[in-house]
């Protein structure tokens, strides 16, 4: 986390509403971001951070420079496939080399993964050249995996848009920028790859919020054979699958069930709680569709399954008082 000069770490804690906790006092960071007046995680977008772009003085640059405002959430990630290599041209401004990204099969390196708000992801389309240096695309090569487990699939990357940004090819192979320093960068020989090998999706226009994850993780009346289940059913593609998210249900009494990621006041998190996966057709169709449907007592947040799948599903946010924890196999006893 970087404001206004200070980082914090953020760690984190299936037991937190946003699945990550802020330090110094380990509070929510979707509390935290609510208390500086910013979007929480279901407001931003994950972009895939490599190069100078997870350098905290990179991020301070971006507010000097070009007028990045707001909090930065950077969390680490682990790429598997992909890397971070330098490019083919140098940079006219400084003549340095500058970093690209290409697959590379069975390399495995950390960078990170932005949660940028829509006027972050503005900032890094100047920067970045969007459209000339390089294109905004949703990936699908490799696999990026946040620090909870969690799997960053079609995540938003700047990629080479032109022969100067692919990869610069010395003995017919990419050079990898943790193999060799700037300096070296710069007085490398070799040729332009035809190609950065990725697999992926070009973005026009401007990305939202709600178009990751495609998953929606149902455990109340939005599962299948439920009252609510004619409502949902039209948005989805493909069979409901089951899953189990760690959590806990209460009885609200009303007919419908309440969500908590934390059990009891022990700080413990919940038994786990069975439903549904479902695949949704268009998710910036049907979030605000289904939003409108559960209400201002719950709150829409991505969760990460233990298999690893983001999903996004609600929680309840409106006061528990005394409601009971519902029974493990209740979810499965009423169809």
């Amino acid at each position: 986390m970087h404001l206004d000069g200070a980082g914090w770490p953020v760690t984190p804690d299936p037991g937190a509403d946003s699945g990550w906790r802020v330090a110094p006092d380990g509070r929510d960071l979707d509390e935290w971001l609510a208390e500086h007046g910013e979007p929480p995680l279901a407001g931003r977008m994950p972009v895939l951070a490599y190069g100078s772009n997870a350098n905290p003085a990179k991020v301070t640059w971006l507010r000097e420079e070009l007028g990045l405002t707001g909090p930065a959430v950077v969390l680490r990630a682990r790429c598997e496939g992909l890397a971070a290599v330098w490019a083919a041209g140098l940079r006219k401004v400084d003549g340095q080399r500058p970093a690209t990204l290409a697959a590379v099969p069975g390399v495995e390196e950390e960078h990170a993964v932005w949660f940028a708000t829509a006027e972050q992801l503005r900032v890094l389309d100047r920067c970045e050249g969007r459209g000339l240096r390089y294109r905004l695309v949703r990936l699908r090569t490799g696999r990026v995996t946040l620090f909870d487990g969690g799997v960053v699939d079609s995540v938003l990357a700047y990629t080479g848009a032109g022969s100067r940004r692919m990869p610069l090819l010395v003995n017919g192979r990419p050079v990898r920028c943790a193999d060799v320093d700037q300096r070296g960068a710069a007085r490398l020989a070799g040729r332009p790859a035809a190609n950065d090998g990725l697999d992926v999706t070009p973005v026009h226009g401007d990305p939202s919020p709600d178009d990751w994850p495609d998953r929606l993780f149902t455990y109340g009346t939005l599962r299948p054979g439920m009252a609510a289940w004619p409502l949902v059913e039209p948005l989805t593609s493909g069979d409901p699958e089951p899953a189990r998210l760690p959590g806990t249900l209460h009885d609200t009494g009303r007919g419908y069930p309440a969500l908590r990621p934390l059990a009891t006041t022990d700080g413990g998190v919940g038994p786990g709680v069975p439903g549904h996966v479902l695949r949704l057709e268009n998710p910036e169709d049907a979030l605000p569709v289904l939003d409108e449907y559960e209400g201002d007592e719950y709150t829409r947040v991505r969760v990460t399954l233990p298999d690893g799948r983001v999903c996004w599903t609600y929680l309840w946010t409106a006061e528990l008082d005394d409601m009971p924890v519902l029974p493990d196999g209740w979810v499965e006893n009423n169809h």
